[in-house]
């Protein structure tokens, strides 16, 4: 193999090299040796101001950049870096955003004089590891003119969207803080989901199962499919009565094998990861936020320290691409025939190709730089959760190029004698593993089917033959009510922004973080729940900008905004179309009044608000004059409900749903009898009070206080039947007996959720977990699970070493508000610029001895205070109420979103 060349560099000066983080400055800097000086960037060096003006339509789109105060040291450092150099390599990260970085350095140092007589290149490489350093370094290129473009008008657009449309939001509709041009129809997408769920309409229906024995004795459970002769539907059986018919006809039948279907089906394995999917599955399977994945990638990406060299353990996270190269292809195909075996390695490789519009195919997809470099082997250079992610790309990279997995299906179709009644039964059996050896998508690693690939419905049947004579056993009706659709989680709403095609993978993390920020959205159980603030925002956006937040539109300019990078379209004529729309929208809005905005406002969400619930009364009526009307109003700060006799009746209360008596917010609401308990005879009822919702046994008038259980968060009020509320009332439940101790393992429901316990030890179930039915392992492992770490970090905190001064232990972790260090009950934040991985024990003495200092001079200021007061004698004084309009703002100091 011919060595690779580096380019030929002055003997006296060093040239430079720019690539945007510091960590990777000083891992290529290793590759490249002395006689080069790498600097970091440390991201963008220059961004419009946030201020009108700054980008100018009339003037043909000319935009004003400004080097920001936290590079400006950085861009000196490297204009005297480059005194006497050659050469400047650019080396941000490879996509538009990291050419418009170098474009930006490039130009601020053309401006600064620094770059006479230095030839400026590009060079981009996939991955940190020295053979693709070096090898861009050996074949530059000139600036991509059409990726910056592409990023002149995406960020033009973003800021003429949110620097031109947030200001009508805070003149019309108090209280809102931004619009953005991805983040408003993503906050659309989270208040029509919640709009599909509040006009829901459950309804009833019931399954029949019935159990059976083969003549050789194995039992088994089929479904009922067909009664009368008639197939059943889903919700054929609709209430109590019809099941207990369709009862009947099966007590009364004899039955047979009617078929034995059996068929053997391929699975095939997955694409390796592009950012979209890795931030999804890392959802799923890790519990991680679209943020922290790309936060722990991007750590991966650009170096671990693997035993005194520090070595890109990923390629580049940032990739709409599922291409692999030929040399990852060939360490995927090596790897599988040592490790697995040759059953396991597909005759020929496999290619993928990118179904996603506006992937940028010159990528590759998400995978290790080194097959071989296995997760047990890095295991003590990582962290666990830097090490949960790599396992998963690793995984997944290699499952890609295995072998297909293959599975024995069955269906087995049961007939009485009388042909009143038909039942199925139907399994699945994996005859080969294939990729699901190593990986299986949307499944927690360490659960009980990780590595079979079986789940509750593929369940293993006995050996059956047509005509064989079956034994009936028991026939469990089970009651159901149809479901709404799901609330989004962080994973189907980058799944479902991907497939409309708005924004971009890399962006959909930071829209996310963005949305919580301004208190549009919230996290509840993992899903978004729209704020009301929320609700009238997007509300107000469909009433008077519908065109801007409609998929098809957003999607479409998502379009032409590849278009530019291909070279295909003028960035400035796709500014100038989208300008014309939407100024004569804004000047549109001039003339609103804000009554006009109140009306629209109050028709559209009245009946979220407002709701009417039967033999209750008008929700709408005010509760202080009676004759009055209760509607939205805006007001300085925000929107509220009050009274339309205003001023003469001054009622109000905060933007909440009216659910309880005389439509006072956050008294008990709507009451749904459910029935009789069969062992008390008290009534079963389903009720929501100010702290949610919750079943209930008994009621007010009994002597003893009535039982109470509150629902779970993943559990609608609505959907809850007669058995599942008494399932619950009837808990704590016994688990079962702890295998150490010999003491009851109890489950139940209390004010942090639902848990387990054992003598004084009390866990919380995950989400996945279910308080009914969770069994003694699952209860076991989570009982032996360390408790949370400060921030709810799970406790993972990195040793730094001893203090000197008393030798107790000194860490670092990532808490609630950051990194943190610790020295016994001291907490002192890290810096913006250091991380958990880079601190060193000398830095964390410091701070934290900073802090201490801090601490304890503001107690002694405080102490010093106190004393100083009680030697005067107290004088009476004057106090003036301040108004309640001038402590607030109502402008986010923020600005707009970019997005």
């Amino acid at each position: 193999m011919v060595p690779l060349q580096l380019p030929q560099r002055s003997k006296v000066f060093m040239d430079v090299v720019v690539v945007e983080s510091p960590a990777k400055a000083k891992t290529i800097n290793k590759y490249l040796g002395s006689g080069y000086t790498v600097l970091a960037s440390f991201g963008h060096v220059r961004d419009l101001p946030a201020k009108d003006g700054s980008v100018r339509p009339d003037e043909d789109f000319a935009m004003s950049w400004q080097v920001s105060e936290r590079a400006a040291p950085r861009i000196s450092e490297i204009a005297k870096a480059l005194k006497g150099a050659r050469h400047l390599y650019l080396a941000t990260d490879p996509d538009r955003e990291g050419e418009a970085i170098s474009w930006h350095v490039e130009q601020v140092l053309r401006e600064r004089g620094a770059l006479k007589d230095v030839d400026v290149k590009r060079v981009v490489f996939h991955e940190v590891t020295r053979s693709a350093v070096l090898d861009a370094v050996r074949n530059p290129r000139e600036l991509n003119d059409e990726l910056i473009q592409a990023y002149f008008a995406r960020r033009a657009l973003d800021y003429l969207v949110g620097f031109t449309l947030s200001p009508v939001l805070w003149r019309k509709l108090p209280g809102s803080k931004s619009a953005g041009r991805v983040q408003s129809v993503a906050l659309r997408l989270i208040c029509e989901r919640e709009l599909e769920i509040e006009v829901f309409d459950p309804e009833e229906y019931w399954t029949v199962d019935v159990e059976f024995a083969t003549p050789r004795d194995q039992k088994f459970m089929a479904r009922l499919t067909h009664l009368d002769g008639k197939k059943l539907e889903k919700l054929s059986l609709g209430d109590k009565d019809k099941a207990a018919t369709a009862v009947a006809a099966l007590e009364a039948g004899r039955f047979s094998i009617a078929s034995v279907e059996k068929k053997q089906v391929k699975r095939n394995p997955y694409a390796p990861f592009t950012t979209s999917t890795l931030q999804q599955e890392a959802s799923r399977k890790l519990r991680f936020a679209a943020s922290q994945t790309m936060r722990l990638a991007q750590q991966l990406y650009e170096g671990i320290n693997l035993g005194g060299e520090s070595v890109g353990l990923i390629t580049y996270m940032r990739t709409d691409s599922v291409n692999l190269s030929r040399e990852a292809i060939d360490g995927c195909r090596t790897l599988i025939q040592r490790k697995y075996g040759p059953q396991y390695l597909p005759a020929k490789p496999r290619i993928y190709k990118t179904k996603a519009k506006n992937a940028q195919e010159a990528h590759e997809a998400i995978r290790p730089t080194d097959l071989m470099r296995q997760p047990r082997d890095v295991a003590k250079y990582l962290n666990s959760d830097q090490l949960r992610l790599y396992k998963l790309i690793w995984k997944r990279t290699v499952a890609s190029e295995m072998e297909s997995a293959r599975l024995d299906q069955v269906v087995v179709r049961i007939e009485a004698g009388d042909r009143r009644t038909e039942l199925r039964a139907s399994g699945s059996v994996v005859a080969f593993d294939g990729f699901l050896a190593v990986y299986q998508e949307g499944s927690d690693d360490n659960g009980p089917n990780a590595q079979t690939g079986e789940s509750g419905e593929d369940r293993r049947l006995p050996a059956m033959d047509q005509g064989e004579a079956l034994t009936r056993g028991g026939i469990t009706p089970e009651q159901h009510f149809t479901q709404p659709p799901p609330r989004y989680t962080e994973a189907s709403l980058v799944k479902k922004l991907e497939e409309l095609g708005i924004g971009r993978p890399s962006t959909y993390a930071s829209i996310i973080q963005v949305l919580q920020d301004r208190d549009y959205v919230k996290l509840d159980a993992r899903r978004f729940v729209p704020e009301d603030r929320g609700r009238v925002v997007t509300t107000f956006l469909n009433n008077f900008f519908k065109r801007y937040v409609e998929y098809d539109f957003t999607a479409d300019l998502e379009d032409k905004l590849d278009e530019i990078s291909n070279g295909t379209i003028a960035w400035k004529d796709v500014l100038r179309d989208f300008w014309r729309g939407f100024s004569a929208a804004i000047d549109g809005t001039k003339d609103l009044t804000i009554t006009q905005v109140i009306d629209a406002l109050d028709e559209a969400l009245g009946p979220h608000f407002f709701p009417r619930v039967e033999g209750q009364p008008d929700p709408r009526k005010c509760t202080s004059c009676e004759d009055g009307r209760l509607g939205l109003k805006l007001g300085k700060f925000g929107a509220f409900i009050g009274c339309s006799n205003y001023p003469d009746c001054r009622y109000t209360r905060p933007l909440t749903v009216a659910n309880g008596k005389n439509g006072e917010a956050g008294a008990n609401g709507a009451t749904r009898e459910l029935g009789s308990h069969p062992e008390t005879g008290q009534p079963v009822s389903v009720r929501t009070g100010p702290y949610g919702p919750y079943v209930q046994l008994g009621s007010a008038d009994d002597e003893e206080k009535p039982k109470r259980i509150a629902l779970p968060k993943s559990l609608p009020p609505e959907t809850v039947a007669f058995e599942l509320a008494c399932k619950l009332l009837a808990l704590p439940r016994d688990v079962g007996r702890h295998p150490e101790s010999g003491k009851a393992i109890k489950a139940g429901i209390g004010r942090y959720g639902p848990y387990v316990q054992h003598e004084k030890a009390y866990k919380s179930l995950e989400t996945t977990d279910d308080v009914l039915t969770i069994g003694l392992n699952r209860a076991v492992d989570l009982l032996a699970q360390p408790n949370k770490g400060r921030g709810g970090n799970g406790g993972n905190t990195k040793r730094l070493g001893e203090h000197p001064d008393d030798g107790k232990v000194v860490s670092a972790g990532i808490g609630r508000y950051g990194p943190y260090v610790r020295h016994g009950r001291v907490f002192a934040s890290l810096p913006k610029d250091t991380g958990v991985e880079e601190v060193t024990l000398e830095q964390a003495v410091a701070l934290i001895a900073a802090k201490a200092a801090k601490a304890k001079g503001g107690a002694a200021k405080k102490t010093a205070k106190a004393g100083k007061t009680t030697k005067k004698t107290a004088k009476p004084r004057k106090t003036t109420r301040k108004s309640p309009g001038k402590s607030a703002k109502t402008k986010d100091a923020a600005g707009p979103a970019a997005e």
